[in-house]
């Protein structure tokens, strides 16, 4: 999450692209869904050049599902401009070990406003 959070201050879609598993399916702020580290960098390069982003994770939560695999969810606050509320969603990983390191091979971004009310 720090090296995610560190590469996204710069907008770097090639350092974040790295950070994905060459399976990756990548859902985030628009309704198209990414595949691979191509996908990712291409999501990434496609964002407003804003000055400087930030973003905090909270409410992180994981679980180890296997020796190989982890599932990680939490709400993603992204600081995107001077004076303006930062834009909060709903953010999961899963996390596999691949090449010696680890991947997120399914990232998903959601919103925080209820599609159905209880």
């Amino acid at each position: 999450m720090g090296r995610w959070a560190a590469a996204f201050g710069k907008l770097d879609a090639k350092a974040l692209a790295s950070l994905y598993s060459k399976n990756a399916f990548f859902f985030g702020s628009n309704p198209t869904l990414y595949h691979g580290r191509e996908g990712v960098a291409a999501y990434f390069n496609g964002l407003p050049r804003w000055r400087s982003p930030t973003v905090q994770f909270a409410e992180v939560r994981t679980a180890v599902v296997g020796p190989d695999v982890i599932n990680m969810a939490a709400i993603a606050s992204f600081f995107l401009s001077k004076g303006e509320p930062p834009l909060s969603v709903k953010i999961s990983w899963v996390i596999v070990r691949e090449d010696d390191d680890w991947k997120i091979v399914s990232h998903h971004v959601s919103s925080r406003t209820p599609v159905i009310e209880p």
